[in-house]
């Protein structure tokens, strides 16, 4: 079994799909954690982990959801929608079993609006990661924790917080100098389709520095993710990218550690179970 520790299927857009995508990845094994970025994505991913087996929800706020934020990305463009955390809204969604973790919360000075500074953007997506991570101190859930560069300032934060934390920090493509800090902090690292890109001639500092955080992670520190429908893997660039395709990621760190798929496979899962252990009783 693999669990896809961050994906967004329950999104609309993937109304068409998600069958066709559920039923691949019931065929090929690989549970799926489908992450909520506000109130009506986080309410959609329990409804549908809740109706199958090996699915499993993720509920909270994105930072780029804390004020009106134009996104475009290149799989999508949106104006995000301004919302709060609503604790009496989502504590009803944390009474489902399905409910394994707490986010995606964070800091992202990447998506800033332009009509704010910078220093109110960061003081409110602090407040509101504060109170995620409170939230889920109280219910005894990780945290699924979002960074885009935000590093130094998130590090600051966690560095503060007056009880140990656990969870994830998703997508993690930065250096070793902020991994080791998360791991410290009892943190483990996501990683995704970014890590099968190439270098860019351009910038070939970025790709080297994550590609030394795979080598040297601690085995029992990792977990695979896709943020689908964002990040293919470098095979399928261009295209939606599927929960499925989390076997690449499977592939590069198999690769990159000198391990066979099957140990990846297998350690994953175990990670997996440490760190989401609602899990074990689903």
């Amino acid at each position: 079994m693999i669990l896809d520790s961050h994906c967004h299927l329950q999104f609309r857009g993937s109304d068409e799909e998600r069958e066709e995508i559920l039923s691949i990845c019931k065929e090929r094994e690989i549970a799926l954690n489908l992450v909520g970025t506000q109130k009506d994505t986080s309410k959609r991913a329990v409804e549908v982990a809740e109706s199958r087996e090996n699915i499993f929800a993720t509920i909270g706020i994105h930072p780029i959801h804390l004020f009106p934020t134009h996104v475009d990305e290149e799989e999508s463009s949106f104006m995000s929608r301004e919302e709060n955390f609503d604790g009496e809204y989502f504590a009803d969604l944390a009474k489902s079993k399905k409910v394994i973790a707490i986010g995606e919360c964070g800091l992202d000075l990447y998506h800033v609006p332009k009509d704010k500074p910078v220093e109110e953007v960061l003081k409110k997506q602090k407040e509101v990661f504060l109170q995620q991570y409170n939230f889920a101190q109280k219910h005894n859930l990780p945290l699924v924790i979002h960074v885009r560069d935000a590093h130094k300032e998130l590090i600051k934060v966690l560095e503060a917080l007056p009880k140990p934390i656990s969870g994830v920090v998703h997508c993690f493509s930065g250096d070793w100098w902020a991994a080791e800090k998360y791991l410290s902090f009892g943190l483990n690292l996501g990683f995704t389709g970014i890590i099968t890109f190439p270098i860019k001639k351009t910038q070939p500092q970025i790709q080297e520095d994550l590609w030394e955080v795979v080598r040297n992670v601690p085995l029992d520190r990792f977990l695979v993710e896709t943020d689908s429908p964002y990040l293919a893997p470098q095979k399928y660039r261009g295209t939606k990218c599927k929960a499925w395709m989390i076997e690449e990621v499977i592939a590069k760190i198999a690769e990159m550690r000198n391990l066979s798929i099957e140990e990846v496979m297998k350690l994953s899962w175990k990670n997996s179970l440490k760190v989401f252990d609602r899990m074990r009783v689903n």
